[in-house]
């Protein structure tokens, strides 16, 4: 398949809808971009990469992180991890506070904030350093040394977390932290800071699409544990639009704010599509549009 001609198409396709939606405002370093950027890119599992727009220009990942820090954590912890966290979507915004107390203090699933601040906890705990075992990571699976943190996105995450603070402190509440809090709201807003090109995390992901295999051959997760990650972003990934994305796409995917959209075909590649206007649920115009028409030309998706 000619993977480089398909993106050109979706490129061409979608450029009616940029600039659509709206930039995140609530963390005001994202603010300032300019919602009518695009970038898509795709990497096979055999290492090829194709790419369109701005596909190599870094940008705030923000919630795409938590699938890596999800993948770091259950890779070391195993099935215990779920005792913590669960898999369910959670049919509220991903900052609600509401549902935690009627399920006392355990998160519906890792995607949203506070199921995500317990995988940060954990990895804080089993490796002493959550935000650099992630950068590390990353910067290896990219294959780019110089992916690193935004000091201005993470200086504007601390000083707008405040409902971030309530649920790391009502989880806490509950015993469903194991450190300090502010220790692991500190990761957090570190790790949701880093800045990617589509280029980069279409790379980074492709562990996913190869049942768990990194790019140098070893093995992060099980092919059972892959199989978890990829399943709970196919039903979790996009906040509470997930039965759309995976009606119009058909793909595991996770979003972020920062208008990135991860998306793994297993066995054959891992894509990343990036504009920065959002929709009223927090994921890409313009992404879930390029993603909607790149599986429409190419057929390919896990149904």
């Amino acid at each position: 398949m000619d993977y480089q001609a398909v993106l050109l198409d979706v490129w061409d396709a979608v450029r009616p809808v940029l600039g659509q939606g709206r930039v995140a405002t609530y963390i005001p370093a994202l603010a300032a971009v300019d919602p009518r950027r695009f970038g898509m890119a795709l990497a096979t599992v055999e290492g090829d990469l194709y790419g369109v727009g701005d596909w190599r220009e870094p940008f705030s990942i923000q919630s795409i992180s938590k699938v890596f820090t999800l993948a770091l954590a259950l890779s070391r912890d195993g099935d215990a991890l779920w005792r913590r966290v669960g898999k369910e979507p959670s049919g509220n915004p991903f900052n609600s506070l509401v549902q935690l107390e009627y399920e006392q203090g355990i998160p519906r699933n890792p995607f949203i904030n506070a199921g995500a601040l317990v995988i940060t906890d954990r990895l804080q705990h089993l490796t002493g350093d959550a935000r650099g075992t992630l950068r590390d990571f990353l910067r290896a699976e990219s294959g780019n040394p110089s992916v690193d943190f935004d000091p201005v996105i993470a200086a504007s995450e601390a000083e707008h977390g405040h409902r971030n603070r309530a649920l790391a402190h009502f989880m806490a509440s509950y015993g469903n932290m194991e450190g300090a809090v502010p220790e692991v709201l500190e990761h957090y807003f570190w790790q949701c800071s880093l800045a990617m090109s589509c280029a980069d995390l279409a790379r980074a992901c492709g562990f996913l699409a190869r049942h768990g295999q990194l790019a140098n051959g070893s093995r992060l997760l099980t092919r059972s544990q892959a199989k978890q990650v990829n399943a709970v972003m196919l039903t979790c990934g996009t906040y509470d639009a997930a039965g759309e994305f995976a009606y119009r796409v058909g793909l595991p995917g996770k979003s972020g704010v920062g208008g990135g959209i991860i998306a793994v075909i297993p066995n054959r590649c891992a894509l990343c599509v990036w504009s920065p206007g959002l929709d009223a649920r927090g994921n890409s115009v313009a992404g879930v549009e390029a993603l909607d028409r790149f599986t429409t030309l190419t057929g390919l998706s896990i149904f």
